[in-house]
């Protein structure tokens, strides 16, 4: 068995099981920490970073990259827009439940990039673009669309809880 198809194989499986887990902790609400939600985009833009000052690009390069970003970012937008948040009116704790469209939103994302993948991989030197590139560009579209998304669910929790907050000090004058 080839090498890449080894990968290929792994790597399904491994979101396959990754997927499976998450649609069986559909039924559960979780508590959505506001405090925390920068850690993970701040995690993702610095090893973006790290990626892309160890490879940088060149020219045109930049633009692509520029455009990928913007994709990520509002496929992101959307993503976190299925996402339902929830809060407590006494204790203004926040809750959010995965969505299924959410869920399968990301599934699809999935399937569109291996299949993207394989196709650019496959005829880069005929249409002349850079292996580095193309990385990258997974990279920055996989950064733009789980930082947005988490950026998307912040703004909106932060609306509800301001709203909360000013229903109950209405409810207390």
């Amino acid at each position: 068995m080839p090498q890449s198809s080894i990968q290929m194989a792994v790597t399904i499986a491994i979101v396959a099981v990754v997927f499976a887990l998450r649609f069986r902790g559909m039924t559960r609400e979780r508590r959505l920490r506001l405090e925390l939600m920068w850690i993970v985009p701040a995690l993702l833009v610095a090893a973006m970073v790290a990626v892309l000052v160890q490879f940088p690009p060149h020219g045109v390069d930049w633009a692509w990259l520029a455009a990928i970003f913007a994709v990520g970012a509002t496929i992101g937008w959307w993503r976190g827009k299925l996402i339902p948040i929830a809060i407590d009116p006494q204790t203004h704790l926040l809750n959010t439940k995965p969505s299924p469209a959410a869920i399968l939103f990301l599934l699809g994302l999935f399937v569109v990039r291996f299949a993207l993948r394989a196709l650019v991989e496959s005829e880069a030197s005929a249409w002349h673009i850079n292996a580095a590139l193309v990385t990258d560009g997974f990279i920055v579209l996989g950064v733009g669309l789980l930082a947005v998304s988490r950026l998307e669910m912040a703004l909106r929790a932060w609306a509800l809880l301001r709203e909360a907050r000013a229903a109950r000090a209405s409810v207390a004058a």
